[in-house]
């Protein structure tokens, strides 16, 4: 009989914990989203956050939601998803699983599904009703990329020793 402890996270926690962390990163004053992609092994092969591009300053470049589209956020951040598909410098993704903090626009899905990520777990789907959402929904669909939401346990983290 086993005496090692039982009450430790299970790999939906420790993954999704780890794009809470990486939103962390993010500049964005207003959204904050952090994606984690993970071998089916479990082990983790890439992580991203939105923000701008690499060489662009966040101090120089519009963080702002409205008014003039060149004065605005949405031309120039990059998401979380794609920044972690970027950032990945090995082989391929195929078979992949991502954890993201907020369900995949239309242009995320695009590269999740060229990409050959088979799985999203996703915490917030607040987008849900959207044109960029639905479609990317049809999209995961049509190219059978299961998704399902993460189901919090409302644990709490602490990193007492």
């Amino acid at each position: 009989m086993s005496d090692k402890r039982k009450d430790y996270i299970s790999w939906d926690e420790y993954f999704m914990g780890v794009a809470k962390m990486s939103a962390m990163r993010s500049k964005d004053p207003s959204t904050q989203v952090g994606a984690c992609i993970v071998s089916e092994d479990n082990k983790i092969l890439s992580m991203g956050y939105n923000g701008l591009p690499i060489g662009c300053s966040d101090d120089e470049f519009p963080w702002t939601r409205e008014g003039d589209p060149l004065e605005n956020k949405y031309v120039y951040t990059a998401h979380s998803e794609l920044n972690a598909i970027l950032n990945y410098r090995g082989g391929s993704l195929e078979g992949a699983k991502m954890y993201v903090t907020l369900f995949p626009c239309n242009e995320c899905a695009k590269a999740i599904i060229q990409a050959g990520l088979k799985t999203i777990v996703f915490e917030v789907d607040k987008y849900a009703d959207t044109p960029a959402v639905i479609a990317s929904k049809r999209m995961l669909d049509a190219a059978g990329v299961r998704y399902y939401k993460y189901n919090a346990t409302g644990r709490k983290v602490s990193f007492g020793l």
